[in-house]
C-alpha cells in the first residue's frame, strides 16, 4: 500500500485502470488505454492494476465493477468511473488535470 501512495502522489494526473484478465470489458479497455497513454505521453500516467493480484488495494478503494477507472493527482482522487470509456473522453478528462 505504501507503494500505491508513491504512485498517486505526483504532479501529473494518474489514470488507474482496475481490471481482471477474465473480464471482457476490462480486456476491451486495454487498446483504449494504450491510445490514451500514447496521446498524452509524459503529461499523464496510465497504470493498469490487476484486481486479482491486488485484492487488498481494490477492497480499500471499494472497487466493485470492472473496469473501474480512477484519476489521481497529488494523491487526491479527482475522478472515478466504473465501466468502459472511449479514448477521447478519457483524454479530455485527463487534460482537465494537466
Amino acid at each position: 500500500m505504501s507503494k500505491f501512495g508513491e504512485i498517486i502522489d505526483v504532479d501529473i494526473p494518474v489514470l488507474l485502470d482496475f481490471f481482471t484478465e477474465w473480464n471482457e470489458q476490462s480486456i476491451a479497455m486495454h487498446p483504449v488505454l494504450r491510445d490514451v497513454a500514447a496521446a498524452l505521453g509524459d503529461k499523464a500516467k496510465v497504470i493498469k492494476i490487476d484486481v486479482d493480484k491486488n485484492k487488498e488495494l481494490a477492497e480499500a478503494l471499494r472497487v466493485k465493477g470492472l473496469p473501474t477507472l480512477i484519476i489521481y493527482k497529488k494523491g487526491e482522487m479527482k475522478w472515478r468511473h466504473s465501466g468502459e470509456q472511449d479514448a477521447d473522453t478519457l483524454i479530455n478528462i485527463l487534460q482537465e488535470y494537466i
